[in-house]
């Protein structure tokens, strides 16, 4: 087997998670960073990491979609409880900006970008990576992150423009790749389009997956991501999984020793 690392799933999301870390640990997985996305999340989150210490590492974050559902004071106390745990973490996210409508109609432009500029703050003083949601804000993410003076940062499941992709790689910053790299076009043109240096592996389990046929994601379906890149970059699996664990473990400071 070939050790890859899942470097973003919601795990507080999965219905069965001891039978999918069971074949995680079977397809090879060795470290699954796990995304809180809201306050009760982030709880599940933390919990879950103290279940699995091995395989299973916290990161604690707000998503955009969520701060239509708070009052001010609720989104203090979940800034306030990622601050007090940020030593016990490798990542503050799922954090960022979404400007599909359906975000927009509960969460404003500029309220999504208030409350990122706070946790960017955040992460800044406690030194810690990011992971960032950028849907149809590619620019503006970027932008944020980059003035904040964040050095470590992955742009999860990254569909934008290739000058901002081009931005994000010439800051040292990373993107991650989906099991849509299967069949997503933009998703795949940002994949072709990044050096193996900058690039990571992910599920983002438990969303649905496929265009003819769907499923519902699980952490083995990194090796989806790992076979669909391999055919992208032309290369052989075990060389993209080499580049991306790596750059995973540097990213997110883990401490794992691979055999290879």
């Amino acid at each position: 087997m070939i050790p890859i690392i899942d470097t973003h799933a919601h795990l507080d999301e999965l219905e069965n998670l001891d039978e999918a870390i069971s074949k995680a640990k079977e397809s090879g997985i060795v470290a699954i960073i796990s995304m809180g996305s809201s306050q009760n999340s982030n709880q599940q989150t933390f919990k879950i990491s103290r279940r699995y210490p091995s395989i299973i590492y916290p990161a604690l974050g707000l998503h955009p979609f969520e701060l239509g559902r708070l009052e001010l004071s609720q989104i203090d106390s979940s800034l306030d409880f990622i601050a007090e745990r940020a030593e016990e973490i490798v990542a503050i996210g799922e954090i960022g900006l979404d400007y599909d409508k359906r975000v927009l109609n509960v969460a404003s432009k500029e309220l999504q970008k208030e409350v990122l500029k706070r946790i960017l703050s955040l992460a800044k003083e406690s030194d810690k990576p990011i992971s960032i949601h950028s849907r149809y804000a590619w620019k503006d993410c970027f932008n944020l992150v980059k003035e904040s003076e964040i050095e470590k940062a992955v742009f999860h499941w990254f569909t934008g423009f290739s000058s901002v992709l081009r931005q994000i790689i010439d800051a040292g910053y990373f993107i991650s790749a989906t099991p849509a790299a299967e069949y997503h076009e933009e998703h795949r043109r940002a994949i072709k389009e990044t050096p193996l240096e900058r690039l990571l592996l992910e599920t983002d389990c438990p969303v649905t997956y496929g265009r003819e046929y769907r499923y519902t994601s699980a952490p083995t379906d990194l090796l989806r991501s790992l076979t669909a890149v391999a055919r992208l970059k032309g290369n052989d699996v075990a060389t993209i999984a080499r580049y991306t664990t790596d750059n995973a473990i540097r990213l997110f400071s883990l401490d794992i020793t691979t055999s290879r």
